[in-house]
């Protein structure tokens, strides 16, 4: 995974607001770990549902998340409300892989960042199928080239 420390706001062209809940942190006062996850699947699916129109789950094909990561730079605990940018970096015939970026508000640099890549599939057989257009049109939105992100 790149490390995306020295990023900004301005390389992620969609941003959600995330409010944190008491329930993210853990015994160290922090947000968990396993919770940026969380916040990952929430701000790819968010801009999916939102600029379709319609609920992704009735689509004849879905996308299923066969790889993550995230790096963590700063800690974020309740009861910040996180900034998540949201880039796509690669766009194939049946995958897309995305960038997130964790910010505190007003900070210019992630607190975290992280890899999120989605393979499309039919809903039936679950085997992989070409990303549907309407899908493709979005993520083609939110492309960015960056260096070494394949």
């Amino acid at each position: 995974m790149r490390d995306a420390k020295n990023d900004v706001r301005s390389d992620y062209p969609h941003f959600l607001e995330i409010p944190t809940r008491w329930m993210d942190n853990d015994v160290y006062g922090h947000v968990n770990n396993v919770v940026y996850y969380s916040y990952f699947d929430t701000v790819v699916n968010e801009n999916l549902l939102r600029r379709l129109g319609q609920d992704i789950r009735q689509l004849e094909a879905i996308g299923v998340v066969v790889e993550t990561s995230c790096r963590y730079y700063q800690e974020l605990s309740f009861p910040e409300v996180i900034e998540a940018g949201l880039r796509t970096v690669k766009i194939g015939r049946t995958s897309v892989v995305y960038e997130i970026a964790l910010f505190r508000q007003n900070d210019e640099h992630p607190a975290a960042s992280g890899r999120f890549v989605h393979v499309y599939v039919d809903q039936a057989h679950r085997r992989p199928v070409e990303i549907p257009a309407e899908l493709r049109a979005i993520m083609s939105d939110l492309y960015v080239e960056v260096p070494d992100a394949a």
